[in-house]
């Protein structure tokens, strides 16, 4: 399990080979590692021209038995095993070579791929993960079919599954994993389980071609005519069962008492890695499927697409990076012109910063003596502080330059800073610093809200 900050891939490829569960063709598919900011990647090395599908919610076409993405007339199935091998063990960017319509099925989990993950190893890359972070509750309900979504706020990605078939064997069950370090001990080896009463319908639409006894947990609890019965044997290709004996007719035992219930957990966790970011925050699942796992997804997808940036987390307890201290060492700038009190998080293209607004801020004794607001321009000058310590920061002797404004673009005043607020600060680089010069794209939150937002240009320049 990669717990890095880091985006990550893998440090060789691997193959694995099976049948798969619907074509019950011959497969192999292929994991190989791939660029920072790739995400997952599924290319049909078997069609002219190997065509690729972008593995994310929205080519999701079909969840009927199993997450089946698609673009155009290319299509590949049964994907979520891997997906959730590839999203639980921390990776980040991975190009997934098939040579046909689905991946093997396995034993019908997803332990074999965690297996092949740990032996090759993890690469860490430069670039940050993007996490989406849960700030609030939210539900997500599909009233046709009862099932339910819950999101909660949570430091790291946990998840609770709970289901109920109204079955002696499959009754109501529920699963937590509330770490993803333990996803491989805990949740990879979960079978996929289906009732004998859905295999011959299933059969007869063309599907589970290469189901059997050995990649899938088989629930038999209604008894059926024992002449149905050996009909469905014949078509699986294994041995007649006696008809008034209920049970589970799988070659190999429960794994955990739950693991249905734990299956589920590995599925929506396949799931929600075609969101396209890790996700910080707590999913309580019930009657989960991947209908709704993937109307989730793709309404998660939406807000992204929107361009919501989301408010950087702050610990008020926690240790900065950069304090008054180290801020004035890399700043000329004194009271009352200092707007930054401190950096808290600094990354590869971007760096977060705080400024306390207090009551007895100098500017407040003429902007407004009865109505104190913080200036705009005092917001977009603190933006430029916070960008200015990521460039100077950056520098082997920051001491001797200076960031001087160019210009300022696409300012935008959402809401009024006042005393007691807090602001913080992400500034981001738009492109890498040439010649002296810098683009930066910053935003000012109070709250979960946007204050302040700005793109600005700025010359470093060493001091004379």
């Amino acid at each position: 399990m990669n717990n890095s900050w880091k985006q990550s891939t893998l440090c060789s490829a691997f193959s694995l080979s099976g049948k798969g569960l619907h074509t019950g063709l011959d497969l192999t598919v292929t994991f190989n590692p791939a660029p920072e900011d790739f995400g997952y990647k599924i290319q049909r090395i078997d069609l002219d021209g190997m065509p690729m599908i972008e593995a994310v919610a929205e080519n999701v076409i079909d969840t009927s038995r199993g997450t089946v993405v698609a673009k155009g007339d290319v299509r590949c199935s049964t994907i979520e095993h891997a997906m959730a091998a590839l999203y639980a063990m921390g990776i980040d960017n991975c190009l997934v070579q098939v040579d046909g319509p689905e991946f093997p099925i396995l034993d019908g989990s997803a332990q074999r791929y965690v297996e092949e993950i740990n032996r090759v190893g993890i690469q860490d890359q430069e670039a940050e993960k993007d996490f989406y972070v849960i700030k609030k509750k939210v539900e997500f309900l599909d009233e046709k079919s009862g099932s339910c979504i819950t999101l909660l706020p949570d430091d790291e990605f946990s998840i609770t599954s709970m289901i109920n078939f109204n079955s002696r064997f499959l009754g109501a069950q529920f699963a937590t994993l509330d770490d993803m370090q333990n996803f491989a001990t805990e949740v990879a080896s979960a079978r996929t389980f289906v009732f004998v009463r859905e295999i011959m319908p299933l059969l007869g639409y063309g599907l589970i071609k290469g189901g059997d006894l050995d990649n899938a947990i088989v629930i038999y609890d209604q008894e059926m005519p024992q002449d149905e019965l050996d009909k469905m044997a014949d078509a699986l290709g294994v041995a007649h069962h006696e008809a008034t004996d209920l049970c589970y007719m799988q070659t190999q035992p429960l794994r955990w008492d739950n693991e249905p219930a734990r299956h589920k957990l590995l599925d929506i966790i396949g799931d929600m890695a075609l969101i396209g970011r890790p996700i910080k925050g707590r999913i309580i699942a019930t009657k989960p499927g991947h209908t709704i796992n993937n109307k989730f997804a793709r309404q998660v997808r939406k807000e992204i697409a929107k361009g919501i940036v989301q408010t950087p987390v702050y610990d008020p307890g926690k240790e900065p990076l950069m304090d008054v201290r180290r801020i004035r060492q890399l700043l000329p700038h004194r009271y009352p012109m200092q707007l930054v009190d401190k950096i808290i998080e600094i990354g590869k293209h971007h760096i977060v910063g705080v400024k306390n607004i207090t009551s007895d801020e100098a500017v407040f004794q003429g902007h407004f003596p009865d109505e104190p607001v913080f200036p705009g321009v005092l917001q977009i000058e603190a933006l430029a502080q916070t960008g200015g310590l990521f460039v100077l920061s950056q520098l082997e002797e920051p001491e001797k330059y200076s960031t001087y404004f160019l210009r300022i673009d696409e300012v935008k005043f959402r809401r009024k800073v006042v005393p007691g607020d807090t602001l913080i600060f992400r500034v981001d680089l738009l492109a890498p610093v040439r010649h002296g010069i810098s683009s930066m794209r910053g935003y000012g939150f109070v709250g979960d809200n946007i204050a302040v937002e700005a793109t600005f240009t700025a010359q470093i320049t060493k001091n004379e």
